[in-house]
């Protein structure tokens, strides 16, 4: 229609658009919580990518089915029913420590016996004697402290090769760990057949348990009578067979 005399013309809009500060408003507040979502999960995808593809763990009774020392008369030997309630990660822990305990207690055997039969080494003076359990104190000054330097520096490196970062999984081991195995084999004695090498490990486990069973009876039975291993054996048999 025609327009009167100093009227403006209105044009007029399908579309009702917000003022432009709303619009700024709303894309703000959807960009913030885009971001709330997106970083959460970019910290999974980063945290999941240090860890590894995601393994599921076998119950802990099954997974020590299938590792080496399981052998007669006992077969698996679990008479607490310890396995039952552990899981693989609790079994590998259990494993990596009796596999640490029998290699220092077989040295720990050797050591019984050969320091007992060199009391008058030159290395000490001469000044050590008797019992084993008694040759401890009677060791001079400079030789604890390389000890334990010796011992804090094979324990670095074994908790380098084996255990996982504490921040990430804490008092566990590294799942690619091959339990055991530090890479220390000088003599190159390790085969590389799969079942000598499971023959091998299962025999490393024996000796080691029957070592600690051993230590510990020889500390008990020198702490009773305060005698020599070798001597108490000799004075056994001549009470018993008349030697």
């Amino acid at each position: 229609r025609d327009l009167s005399e100093g009227q403006t013309p209105q044009t007029s809009s399908p579309l009702n658009y917000p003022p432009p500060t709303l619009l700024n408003k709303m894309f703000s507040s959807t960009m913030m919580r885009g971001a709330t979502i997106v970083k959460p999960c970019m910290e999974v995808r980063q945290t999941a990518a240090r860890q590894g593809p995601v393994r599921v763990q076998a119950s802990g009774l099954e997974y020590a089915k299938t590792l080496p020392g399981i052998s007669g008369p006992f077969g698996l030997f679990d008479p607490a029913g310890l396995l039952n309630d552990a899981d693989e990660s609790t079994v590998r822990r259990w494993r990596e420590a009796e596999l640490t305990h029998g290699r220092v207690t077989m040295l720990a055997a050797l050591g019984f016996v050969v320091g007992e039969q060199l009391e008058d080494f030159p290395l000490f003076g001469g000044n050590i004697s008797g019992p084993a359990i008694n040759q401890f104190q009677q060791v001079g000054p400079g030789f604890w402290e390389p000890l334990v330097l010796f011992i804090g520096v094979c324990e670095a490196y074994r908790v380098a090769v084996g255990w996982a970062n504490p921040v990430d999984n804490f008092n566990s081991l590294k799942s690619n760990y091959d339990l055991g195995n530090l890479g220390f084999d000088p003599l190159g004695l390790c085969p590389t057949d799969a079942d000598e090498l499971y023959e091998l490990k299962t025999k490393e486990l024996n000796n080691g348990r029957l070592a600690m069973i051993s230590v510990a009876g020889f500390v008990a039975q020198e702490f009773v009578n305060n005698t020599e291993i070798f001597q108490h054996l000799f004075k056994t048999l001549e009470a018993d067979v008349g030697l």
